[in-house]
């Protein structure tokens, strides 16, 4: 079988019988597409031990080494039923405590960006705890503006969900500036999403250099998490929040994530940013 056959092959087995995301299949298949056009046939085991040294020098990335192990273990260990990779073991990843920038660093930030539509962005990131694709790739259905909810349609894995994000109103005022601009524009009423994601190579590369605090979409959803667990929201909301799957029996089977609920826990935070 060709590589590019067994390729194919693999990945739909990777999305039918182990139910992994297209992203997640999209990244194992890239990853084994380069370990076959550096590894020849017959592949054994002290050739995969070879290919790896190789990539762990080339890629000292702890997390970018663990990417291409666990895309050889599905595809050799999973797919073909073979023990060739059980000896390798994943590298351990140190703990580095987070350390998220404080209200005062965001505002300073805000200020610094320039235009509407940055502004909006950077709202609905803070106020949300949304994924990056998962605000970049909202169509205007995706929007209640005057309920400020979010239903995201991107993610669907193991591990995450799109379930249902709030706004709060610093974001909705911004956002329907933002949209009211947009509609003066003939062309705003050709395109689906809220945003243009092509046009956004580096988002807010302005703003870092003239406020001097790195902020990115990341660093808004780790700031999301912290300061509504600072408001008393309990973790398996938090949770819910941001699309993760509940890990705990009671936050699975005991909880209720209505719509309504949730909102309701989300308005009572009282989430500020600009304030």
């Amino acid at each position: 079988m060709s590589n590019e056959r067994s390729l194919k092959d693999f990945s739909l087995f990777a999305m039918v019988d182990l139910q992994l995301s297209k992203s997640t299949v999209g990244t194992y298949r890239s990853s084994l597409k380069t370990f076959f056009e550096t590894v020849k046939e017959p592949i054994t085991e002290k050739n995969i031990r070879n290919f790896l040294c190789y990539y762990n020098q080339k890629h000292p990335n702890k997390s970018t080494y663990s990417t291409m192990l666990k895309a050889l273990k599905c595809y050799f260990k999973r797919f073909l039923k073979s023990d060739t990779v059980d000896s390798f073991k994943f590298p351990k990843q140190p703990y580095i405590p987070k350390r998220v920038p404080t209200k005062e660093q965001l505002q300073k930030f805000y200020k610094a960006l320039p235009t509407l539509k940055e502004r909006a962005l950077f709202l609905l990131y803070a106020t949300s705890g949304l994924r990056r694709n998962e605000i970049m790739l909202l169509e205007l259905e995706d929007l209640d503006l005057d309920r400020g909810i979010i239903i995201p349609n991107v993610h669907s894995g193991n591990t995450k969900k799109s379930w249902i994000g709030f706004f709060n109103e610093e974001a909705e005022e911004v956002l329907k500036k933002y949209l009211a601009k947009c509609q003066q524009n003939p062309q705003y009423y050709r395109k689906v999403r809220v945003f243009n994601p092509s046009k956004n190579p580096t988002l807010w590369k302005e703003a870092r250099q003239k406020a001097g605090v790195n902020i990115t979409p990341k660093v808004l959803r780790d700031w999301f998490c912290c300061q509504m667990g600072e408001l008393g929201v309990p973790d398996r909301y938090i949770d819910a929040f941001c699309g993760r799957v509940p890990k705990s029996i009671l936050a699975r089977h005991y909880t209720d994530y209505s719509p309504e609920r949730l909102k309701r826990i989300y308005d009572k935070a009282g989430l500020k940013v600009l304030s």
